[in-house]
């Protein structure tokens, strides 16, 4: 009984920590889909509009992005509510390879769309 209230617990520590995490990320990507000005990444620095030669492009394809990295997080949050070690394993994982590979997706983005 003792084991069984300690998964419980797990799972809801789990789940409040991870939806909103999931739902921030999403509406990061919502956000920067429907922004008229050009999307920056979470660095802080500024993208000026003479710097992008198509707005609408370069906003969705940020969206893309980070609505893909909340669908990773939505991803882990089922994942570990069943499966705790499974899914803190991928968020682990992906967490690791999101950390160059986000960086890397903003420039690629930012160098297509340049003026």
């Amino acid at each position: 009984m003792i084991n069984k209230m300690g998964e419980i617990k797990t799972m809801i520590i789990w789940l409040i920590v991870m939806i909103p995490c999931s739902l921030l990320f999403c509406g990061l990507g919502i956000y920067a889909w429907k922004r008229k000005d050009p999307m920056w990444f979470y660095s802080g620095t500024e993208v000026k509009r003479e710097e992008i030669r198509d707005i609408p492009a370069y906003n969705r394809a940020n969206g893309i992005m980070w609505l893909c990295l909340g669908a990773f997080l939505c991803l882990c949050t089922v994942l570990g509510a069943m499966h705790s070690k499974a899914g803190g394993f991928l968020l682990i994982g992906g967490m690791i390879a999101a950390l160059p590979l986000l960086p890397m997706t903003f420039t690629r983005i930012y160098n297509k769309y340049k003026a």
